[in-house]
């Protein structure tokens, strides 16, 4: 980025079309302004400004760097304002809409963290599928949207993605815990939790199992992640789920998260979105920082 003063002198003889009126208006010697705008001229090996018998005109690279230095000016001016707000941050309320494992783990982390910095502000979690978080965030219920394949809208401005895949989710005791990938065939051997039909992640459970040839029945049918991963630590059972949706166990050790060896789960994108071109104001902009910080925490986090 160009020096914010040589910005200004920039921006300055493009609207006086001289460099003496510029100068006369930022009390600065024209000399002065001349000698910069010739030295960046030089460095850039363009002329900006073509110099007439009564004033200054741009040329094409002249009005594509005032361009540039309009934009800059824009966003500092912008940012310095967001900086102040800091100092004050208004009491109120943020809500995220998102689903119900990443609510209970990575959302629920998140908010422990931003609300022990910022207690005047309230945190509002909505649990939902990711069909109603597009909608939420659209409508401005909420103002952020966290969820596993949230339909693209020209209305999101997408703040952060991955392409994740289920994997087996099981106790640090479990007879296959050791193995770094598990075969999936291995684990039709065990006790099986799967989500139930109301849930994306039964479609990509049994579509997966069903093109590897191998005929399961599952013990457990829930439509509660809590409920598998609670099946998951009291046995020999296995759950299938996104190491985003188990992030807290898993830090904590209680269970481990496997990929599958032989035959992958097709790809979930777990994004982070909120409404385009929408005012998001520093508690909201704050919150989605914390939220992003916890999400590259759990892609870098344990091994199990």
């Amino acid at each position: 980025m160009l020096h914010s003063r040589l910005l200004l002198y920039i921006d300055e003889v493009a609207r006086c079309g001289s460099i003496r009126a510029a100068g006369a208006r930022l009390h600065v010697a024209p000399s002065a302004i001349n000698r910069q705008l010739l030295l960046l001229e030089k460095e850039l090996g363009e002329k900006l400004f073509e110099r007439m018998p009564r004033g200054m005109r741009l040329t094409p690279a002249g009005e594509l760097l005032l361009a540039h230095a309009r934009r800059t000016m824009r966003d500092y001016r912008e940012a310095v304002s967001a900086m102040r707000d800091l100092h004050a941050l208004p009491s109120g309320e943020v809500a995220i809409a998102t689903m119900t494992g990443l609510a209970s783990g990575v959302v629920a982390a998140a908010t422990a963290s931003f609300r022990a910095r910022y207690p005047e502000v309230r945190i509002s979690i909505r649990v939902m599928s990711s069909h109603d978080i597009l909608r939420a965030v659209q409508n401005g219920e909420a103002d952020l949207g966290l969820g596993f394949n949230v339909p693209p809208s020209p209305q999101l401005e997408t703040c952060w993605q991955l392409a994740t895949r289920l994997g087996a989710v099981l106790a640090p005791t479990h007879p296959l815990a050791p193995m770094e990938t598990i075969p999936l065939a291995r684990c039709a051997a065990h006790p099986l939790v799967f989500a139930d039909r109301s849930m994306t992640i039964h479609g990509i459970i049994a579509d997966t199992f069903n093109e590897a040839g191998i005929k399961v029945e599952p013990a457990f049918r829930t439509n509660s992640i809590e409920t598998m991963k609670k099946l998951a630590v009291s046995g020999d059972a296995i759950a299938f789920l996104s190491k985003f949706d188990m992030a807290e166990e898993r830090q904590s050790g209680i269970l481990v998260f496997r990929p599958v060896r032989d035959r992958a789960f097709s790809n979930n994108i777990l994004a982070l979105v909120r409404r385009e071109g929408h005012g998001h104001g520093p508690a909201g902009l704050l919150f989605a920082e914390e939220v992003l910080g916890t999400l590259e925490s759990v892609v870098r986090g344990p091994v199990g």
